[in-house]
């Protein structure tokens, strides 16, 4: 039986298409096993699936000055000797990573122990810490067409993203039922990434009294981000995060609210749910929503809204005339050459992988 290490984290996106992998891998018998930091989100999530985790030392790698960027290289060092001591003890056929800073000490120790590494990039650009692993990588897999030109070395290979199989299977009068809505109004769906957006969340919030005539919304609005006066309003549901339920509640929306990170909005176009998209601005990141929003817009899956430009009557506009052009959106997304990214990816694991 051949083993192989996933590794990613920081955030949601980092993690949750590494699930699809995992779950057709073991499929065909291989053993799965993950390493990422002990504090980070991908602990959680992993933890769920029931996949053996194994923690590591991690810093941020960050693009300004902080007093922790400091003491974060130390650390960092301490994760590529634990990464190293880890693998050698596995002996893993092959590693896969999703990126997030947690990723680049366990690409160094694969290196270190000559196991060969396949990442993966969501963004339309690699973040900084796949940036940091590329050189160390045999194939770097990527989402969109226009990533190409950015991997260097000829190693990249267009692959589309990896979408959980389950999130497809939902039941909306399941949904219906677990927000007691009722099947006479469309449903819009909020989601302001795993933590939440005080962006999204204060205008939909300032929006209810126009958005509510015609539709009811749920809205997903990050940890603590639950606002007590609107708990009783009806056609209004608010939740932190769903898991489970998830596939339900896309099966009932019509329309999302979303920012554009790249596992969200490309989950949504396999559903085929029109999306108005509010990217993060560069000013809060280094500008990959932007440039993914941009993608979906000129593709005709999404409209977008910078977020400079947002205002509550703004936002009421766009959301009904994405509403009343819905059949143009779905239409762009059914034309699309869909490819299949888990097989992709898993050919691409076999064939570089390590033989026993």
């Amino acid at each position: 039986m051949k083993t192989i290490v996933f590794t990613g984290g920081g955030s949601a996106g980092h993690v949750t298409p590494n699930l699809a992998l995992m779950h057709k891998l073991k499929q065909q018998g291989w053993d799965v096993k993950y390493i990422g930091s002990a504090t980070g989100i991908e602990k959680e999530i992993i933890d769920r699936e029931g996949v053996p985790f194994y923690p590591i030392s991690s810093g941020k790698l960050r693009r300004y000055f902080d007093l922790k960027n400091i003491k974060d290289p130390f650390k960092v060092m301490k994760g590529v000797y634990e990464s190293y001591r880890l693998l050698k003890r596995l002996k893993p056929a092959i590693v896969f990573s999703k990126g997030g800073f947690v990723s680049v000490p366990v690409v160094l120790g694969s290196r270190m122990n000559n196991i060969p590494v396949i990442i993966h990039e969501s963004d339309m650009t690699p973040g900084l810490a796949n940036k940091i692993s590329i050189p160390f990588a045999t194939k770097v897999c990527v989402t969109f067409p226009e990533s190409l030109s950015h991997i260097k070395g000829g190693k990249s290979v267009l692959t589309g993203l990896p979408i959980r199989e389950h999130i497809s299977s939902g039941k909306a009068t399941r949904a219906l039922q677990l927000c007691d809505f009722h099947s006479q109004k469309p449903v819009i769906l909020v989601m302001g990434g795993s933590l939440g957006s005080q962006v999204l969340n204060q205008a939909v919030r300032a929006n209810l009294g126009r958005l509510l005539q015609q539709f009811q919304i749920v809205h997903l609005c990050g940890k603590g981000n639950v606002s007590v006066e609107h708990l009783h309003t009806r056609g209004y549901k608010q939740f932190e995060y769903l898991n489970e339920e998830l596939p339900d509640v896309l099966a009932m929306t019509d329309l999302v609210i979303s920012r554009a990170g790249a596992t969200s909005i490309f989950e949504f176009l396999g559903l085929e749910k029109p999306m108005l998209l509010i990217p993060l601005s560069r000013q809060a990141s280094r500008g990959d929503q932007i440039l993914n929003a941009a993608s979906f817009q000129k593709a005709g899956y999404a409209d977008v809204i910078q977020e400079e430009d947002l205002t509550t009557e703004g936002l009421g506009d766009h959301v009904e005339a994405l509403y009343k052009n819905r059949e143009t959106y779905k239409a762009a997304m059914q034309s699309r050459n869909e490819s299949d990214a888990v097989a992709a990816i898993v050919k691409l694991i076999e064939s570089h992988s390590n033989s026993l």
